[in-house]
């Protein structure tokens, strides 16, 4: 996933006016160009039986599921299971002008508090938000996520064991007006009709590159029969308290240096999703993406060990009825200032492969050999072009 790593107080960089491209050091994505923020809710583990920690049996504690790296989107592992796509529309869509997010651009997609399907199936929404649940190595059904008999709208009911992935959609109509208003997302919304092929609505005309997001969560070692509980539930909740799955949302921050993104948008059309067939932006290896770490701002332990409740105050909120915000919280309220941690983080080995190891070129995955010269495949993988930033 990608952060940047800020050297001025954490207060400076939610003002509007900041340049995150600026004030950045580094970041975790493939591109180096590329200093957005895209957040998401963690996803945390409940466990029943506190027999583990020094604590009486059946309490329930809390342990951060880890992220593992995507499918094919190598070469090297990535500390980390965040994959960014840039889709820009094609035919029939008649909104071709594509316009690159601005400076001082944020969005929201999806609701925290949101803790059952309420949304029309009819709507762009219904689908934007998904899970799919992995079996082993197998990535899946090919086409757009949402739609899969391995993927749902709330979290997977069964083992999955090849993990769990988040599929987000964020909306890619724009009223070109506002930036970031006070809700963070009415200044954007869905085309009617689907993520491919539709038109933007009257309300929101300008066309904005689809940005799409996939987290796969490591979910393997939660999977013994003896961790599940035994009413036929399921066991992970998101960090702000929600173990239904139909809270999950994500934020975006734009970050992209310069025109980095306009000139990616005019060159990178090949629509075969490999970072080092992008001649416009400049690949990072793996070891410089895992090397980009940020200081911790809030001194509260949220992972690395069971936890006695969520961080935040975040008291488990089931539903159906949309999650209310705690009345009293006692987690801590202000920042510090800690070292910079030096190590590189330690990427997860995935149950799939990464890279391509040859001979040849792959449409789809990445040469093993990062020295290799890429080469843009005879047949194009998808009909829409695509930036793809692991």
């Amino acid at each position: 996933m990608c952060i940047k790593l800020l050297e001025d107080d954490l207060r400076s960089w939610l003002l509007e006016c900041d340049d995150y491209a600026e004030l950045s050091t580094c970041t975790t994505c493939r591109f180096k160009e590329d200093k957005s923020n895209y957040w998401t809710a963690v996803l945390y583990f409940k466990h029943q039986n506190g027999s583990y920690f020094r604590a009486s049996c059946f309490k329930i504690r809390f342990v951060e599921v880890p992220q593992m790296a995507n499918h094919n989107t190598g070469p090297g592992y990535q500390a980390g299971g965040m994959t960014v796509y840039y889709f820009q529309p094609g035919p029939p869509s008649k909104n071709l002008n594509i316009v690159p997010f601005a400076k001082g651009f944020r969005m929201i997609t999806g609701n925290p508090m949101r803790r059952k399907d309420d949304v029309d199936p009819k709507d762009t929404q219904s689908k934007a938000i998904t899970f799919r649940c992995f079996h082993g190595a197998d990535p899946g059904q090919f086409g757009t996520p949402g739609n899969s008999k391995d993927d749902s709208i709330d979290f997977p009911k069964q083992k999955c064991t090849g993990g769990i992935r988040s599929n987000i959609f964020y909306p890619q109509c724009w009223d070109g007006v506002n930036l970031d208003p006070p809700d963070h997302s009415s200044h954007v919304a869905h085309p009617p009709g689907g993520f491919f092929g539709t038109d933007c609505p009257d309300s929101h005309p300008v066309r904005l590159p689809l940005l799409f997001v996939e987290i796969v969560w490591d979910t393997r070692p939660f999977n013994s029969p003896d961790l599940w509980p035994t009413d036929g539930s399921q066991p992970f909740v998101f960090s702000m308290g929600d173990p239904t799955g139909f809270g999950q949302h994500a934020d975006y921050v734009f970050g992209w240096e310069g025109d980095s993104l306009k000139r990616a948008m005019d060159v990178c059309t090949t629509g075969d999703g490999i970072p080092a067939n992008c001649p416009a932006l400049t690949v990072q290896d793996a070891d410089t993406m895992n090397s980009c770490r940020q200081a911790s701002k809030v001194p509260e332990v949220v992972e690395d060990q069971y936890l006695d409740e969520l961080p935040g105050c975040n008291p488990l909120q089931g539903g159906p009825d949309y999650a209310t915000v705690p009345a009293r919280c006692n987690a801590p309220s202000t920042t510090v200032e800690l070292p910079v941690p030096t190590d590189r983080q330690v990427p997860i080995i995935p149950p799939w492969t990464v890279c391509h190891p040859g001979p040849g070129t792959h449409s789809l995955a990445p040469n093993c050999d990062p020295t290799a010269t890429p080469a843009v495949p005879d047949v194009i993988a998808t009909a829409f072009p695509a930036i793809i930033t692991p």
